[in-house]
């Protein structure tokens, strides 16, 4: 992948130096005998005719024709800038310092990146010393790439002075290699260091003979012979000893091979590899690279598939080093290293599972993926390119294959079931309520956890559940409110809302009431209200309906009891994702199976709840409900019947 489109090739020098034969000469094969113009109009070499399969374009400069105002805009233009001199007229080399490359410098800074080609015509009438003079401008400025020389009377070195041009823009030597300090520059050695830790695929340090094969393969579309094989690592053993160990190439062997590459002039090599880990010219990962784009449609959601679980899976095993079923702090700072930043920062562990010592587990792992996925699908995206997805996944263009976009989440209503695998839950209730222990409960943790830190403390925790045979994952966000605050769209945007409010306080279940009025009542996110806090002593809520009868009365399922202290009600989290796989459209009444059993399951809640809320109520209300009672029994069997017919 190229940064460029096309090349712009841009001739300048003195007068009378050869400027526009050599254009004349490179088209024509031959050199122009009869009176040359004083400038050639610009030409187009095809894609197809040049070795890098790019359009180059040919621009010559004419002093006696152009002025300045010209001549800006073209240095400005060009991609390329070749200063043509005469071998065999010394004036003509002196203006190369004097003259056309401070015009250069002014024009486009002193730091400027175009780069410049010398290119030495008339070679035939000059000395074989002449790059003597030539090679302390050379050393002088950085821009200048090489220096080339030719003849364009004896057609020598002609197609050469155009080739060297187009391979300093689309291969520059500037970003990779010091030629001061004779060395790879920074940018260029981390881009490097980068590669050679995605192509450790055992993360041992070395390159066997299996992963330089599959770097070759992978990079140049072909492997390595034995024999070439022994040859790259003697001639590194030679120059470096310790650039090989137990028969595999270190990094510092590979940082040598491609110092080495470049200092031959093969720096399209690097280049090559490079880009083929989505590197631009300025050694920066494109954007096309790390977020290839991904079109989510509205109502659908950003999940892990199979590959891209099996990918993250590899990654998590490759840097395991101890096989202890967990990443160290160590380990994980070593995962990341292909990375900028290092993203997870503590309330990562506070998200998701981890095992004893408080290190996330494969399953914690994981689940963190999956929940970036879902919240921040380009993100995901993004450290899979970092990981070098498309390296070992090879068979696959890029990181999309790891994604599944679900249908639109009208379809799995009108279908009252959905394939999606992760459902996120909103937690909502007045602070206080319970809603972080409930959240840490998922992760089978409780706040006075001797690892749990409460500065940490994350608002989501994810966790897969079991849904009527089926593993999927369950995402928890606390939504923290006062009793006057309002819901905004993002408090919305879920699979599932969970109510909750304190069993012992009486002022929280009203907001969860009202809440519920207000967004949910008309709305086809299923519901599903919370007593916390169950352990401690019931108390009447300060709203005019309890909350088993308001449960009744807006025909939701009664209110599940959830307590953090002795052995949670796991259960309850099988049914928020069971109502989110299920989703019933308000009113309408449901004959599917799963839905069916998870019905039941939330009105087999324990008696002694149900009765605790209808404290208080007068007989006939008693009387009331023991109807309501007898007609959902019936609407329950009639539902059976249809469903079995």
């Amino acid at each position: 992948m190229y940064g460029h489109r096309d090349v712009r090739i841009l001739l300048l020098g003195d007068s009378s130096v050869g400027k526009t034969s050599l254009i004349l000469t490179l088209v024509s094969d031959e050199f122009p005998e009869d009176e040359v113009p004083a400038r050639a109009e610009e030409i187009t070499i095809p894609p197809d005719v040049t070795p890098e399969k790019v359009p180059t374009h040919i621009v010559d400069f004419s002093t006696r024709e152009q002025g300045d105002e010209i001549l800006l805009e073209e240095i400005e233009r060009a991609d390329v800038i070749c200063i043509v001199y005469a071998i065999s007229k010394q004036e003509t080399i002196d203006s190369i310092t004097e003259y056309w490359l401070p015009l250069i410098r002014n024009t486009l800074g002193a730091e400027h990146t175009t780069p410049v080609i010398l290119v030495g015509n008339k070679s035939d009438l000059g000395d074989s010393n002449s790059l003597e003079n030539v090679v302390p401008i050379m050393n002088d400025y950085a821009e200048i790439e090489t220096c080339v020389e030719c003849s364009a009377r004896n057609l020598k070195n002609i197609s050469e002075v155009f080739f060297y041009a187009q391979k300093a823009v689309l291969h520059p030597t500037g970003p990779l290699y010091s030629a001061e300090d004779k060395e790879l520059k920074p940018e260029c050695k981390r881009a490097l260091c980068r590669i050679f830790n995605i192509c450790d695929l055992d993360n041992d340090g070395i390159l066997n003979d299996y992963e330089l094969n599959l770097f070759q393969r992978r990079c140049f579309n072909a492997p390595l012979q034995p024999q070439a094989l022994d040859d790259v690592k003697a001639v590194v053993r030679k120059n470096i000893p310790e650039g090989v160990q137990n028969n595999g190439l270190t990094q510092i062997g590979f940082l040598f091979l491609h110092t080495l590459f470049i200092q031959r002039g093969r720096h399209e090599t690097t280049w090559t590899v490079l880009r083929k880990f989505g590197y631009n010219d300025h050694l920066k990962l494109t954007t096309e690279y790390l977020r290839p784009r991904l079109r989510v449609g509205r109502g659908s959601s950003t999940e892990l598939g199979h590959l891209g679980y099996q990918f993250l899976t590899q990654q998590f095993e490759k840097y395991d080093q101890d096989k202890d079923g967990a990443l160290s702090p160590t380990e994980l700072q070593s995962m990341f290293a292909t990375c900028p930043v290092m993203p997870w920062g503590p309330d990562v562990n506070m998200a998701v599972g981890t095992n004893e010592k408080g290190w996330i587990n494969l399953q914690g792992y994981l689940a963190q993926w999956t929940l970036t996925s879902l919240l921040d699908v380009n993100r995901t995206l993004e450290y899979l390119a970092y990981f070098g997805y498309r390296y070992v996944m090879a068979d696959h263009e890029n990181q999309l294959s790891a994604i599944i976009v679900t249908r639109d989440k009208k379809i799995d209503w009108q279908k009252r079931q959905t394939s999606r695998n992760v459902f996120q839950c909103n937690v909502i209730g007045c602070r206080g309520a319970g809603k972080t222990n409930f959240l840490q409960g998922l992760v089978e943790r409780s706040l006075d956890h001797p690892l749990l830190h409460p500065e940490h403390l994350s608002t989501y925790t994810m966790n897969t559940v079991q849904v009527y045979g089926q593993e999927r994952y369950l995402l928890l966000h606390e939504i923290d409110v006062e009793l006057t605050d309002e819901l905004t769209s993002d408090d919305l945007d879920c699979d599932v809302v969970c109510l909750m409010y304190d069993i012992s306080d009486p002022r929280t279940f009203e907001y969860c009431a009202k809440m519920y009025k207000q967004h949910f009542e008309h709305s086809n996110i299923p519901s599903l209200l919370v007593a916390a806090k169950s352990d401690l002593h019931p108390v009447r809520q300060d709203y005019p309906l309890q909350p088993a009868q308001f449960c009744a009365s807006y025909k939701i399922p009664p209110p599940q009891t959830y307590s953090s202290t002795g052995r949670p009600n796991k259960d309850i989290y099988i049914k928020l994702a069971t109502l989110a796989a299920y989703p019933v459209v308000k009113g309408v009444l449901v004959h599917h199976p799963a839905a069916l059993w998870v019905r039941d399951k939330l009105l087999s809640s324990a008696p002694s709840v149900r009765l605790m809320h209808l404290k208080g109520i007068s007989h006939e209300n008693r009387s009331l409900w023991l109807k309501i009672g007898v007609g959902a029994a019936i609407a329950v069997g009639c539902g059976i019947v249809i469903f079995k017919y």
